[in-house]
């Protein structure tokens, strides 16, 4: 009997029902791209309107949400959504469009329907490409993606997990970073306050910064020859990356709701 240990790093702490946390990251990507690819050559604002809308269920039905993802999901879009199609039709030429109803005026400047509704299929194509796209940001951790792209894709595990090793370096990084900065200010280092102090204080952490990345990239190198990585050409997995059938499920679910948004809209 094999006992699989847990990944520190994944999402496999996510509840049952929270079913996007439980699927192989390929999958989540996999589901998406006809979806993607599909928005690109869309023009109107049924279709976009609708996808935005399945994937902003999708990610409520199956991701867990902090508070703030959930208001920035259910109140930030919209409100994105509304902003961006007003600023785009400033952008629109109003001669192009087919209803040249004015909604109002600014100067010699004609604000009409059909610069707005150009507008909504712009941000709505936009929009809906993000949430889309955070089906899969969300609810997969960078380990996860390094280890389905190693296992499915079989790109080579030299390039997965230095790219891991990267994505690591960017917590360390914000960690470090406030670490010196409480070092400087107990020391006194550019005081005072305004945008010149600010940037004497940012610019003093610079240094400091490069260097401390150049010994733990410098640590890290030794760390991985010592453990013989890349000296065969695969290597085991303590928490190995799967594709099960409910990934199937999912992908060929995404790829059948595409195809009937586009064929019955």
């Amino acid at each position: 009997m094999t006992f699989l240990s847990a990944d520190p790093y994944g999402t496999g702490g996510a509840p049952a029902g929270r079913f996007l946390h439980h699927l192989n990251p390929l999958a989540k990507v996999a589901a998406v791209i006809p979806a993607w690819v599909a928005l690109l050559f869309t023009r109107e604002i049924v279709t976009p309107l609708v996808l935005l809308a399945v994937g902003v269920l999708v990610l409520l039905v199956g991701a867990r949400l902090r508070p703030a993802l959930l208001v920035a999901l259910l109140v930030g879009v919209p409100v994105v959504v509304v902003v961006m199609a007003v600023s785009f039709g400033f952008w629109t030429d109003p001669s192009r469009v087919a209803d040249r109803t004015v909604l109002f005026s600014i100067g010699a400047f004609d604000y009409t329907a059909g610069a707005l509704a150009v507008g909504f299929a712009t941000s709505l194509r936009l929009t809906a490409l993000v949430v889309l796209a955070l089906v899969g940001g969300l609810t997969t951790t960078g380990p996860d993606l390094a280890r389905a792209l190693v296992a499915q894709l079989r790109v080579p595990y030299r390039i997965g997990y230095t790219a891991v090793a990267a994505y690591r370096f960017v917590p360390r990084f914000g960690a470090e970073l406030t670490l010196i900065r409480q070092a400087q200010r107990v020391r006194g280092v550019a005081p005072g306050r305004g945008p010149l102090a600010a940037f004497r204080r940012a610019f003093a952490a610079v240094v400091p910064l490069l260097a401390s990345s150049i010994r733990h990239a410098d640590r890290m190198a030794l760390a991985m020859e010592s453990r013989a990585f890349g000296a065969h050409p695969t290597r085991t997995e303590r928490t190995p990356s799967r594709w099960r059938v409910r990934d199937t499920v999912f992908t060929v679910a995404g790829w059948l709701v595409t195809a009937a948004v586009f064929v019955l809209l």
